[in-house]
């Protein structure tokens, strides 16, 4: 995800999500190192895909995120609810299990 994370933007992308959740095995990977804003409008778009996930046994992990989004998460204590993945090593991607998590890059 790249720019805001808001009302507005947390509506329209709010469906890529969940389809992108409907197609993986295991879960999705959410990459906001582009987010530049989010505000609680946003944090409930991935709090409610965070919940979906759960219902449907899969997870929603942050690959990576901007240090604002991070201290967001860090100061409600939601930093333990989206876990970063493992080993981000080549060699543990050339090894990886076939429901891995599904990586989800939106614009």
């Amino acid at each position: 995800m790249r720019g805001e994370l808001d009302i507005v933007s947390g509506d329209q992308i709010r469906a890529q999500l969940y389809d992108a959740l409907a197609t993986s095995t295991s879960g999705i990977e959410l990459d906001l190192s582009g987010l530049g804003f989010c505000d609680c409008a946003g944090l409930s778009v991935l709090l409610e895909l965070r919940r979906r996930a759960l219902t449907q046994g899969k997870t929603v992990a942050i690959r990576a995120a901007d240090p604002a989004f991070d201290r967001l998460l860090h100061l409600i204590g939601a930093h333990e609810l989206f876990p970063r993945p493992r080993s981000r090593c080549p060699q543990a991607h050339a090894h990886r299990a076939p429901s891995s998590p599904k990586l989800v890059s939106l614009s």
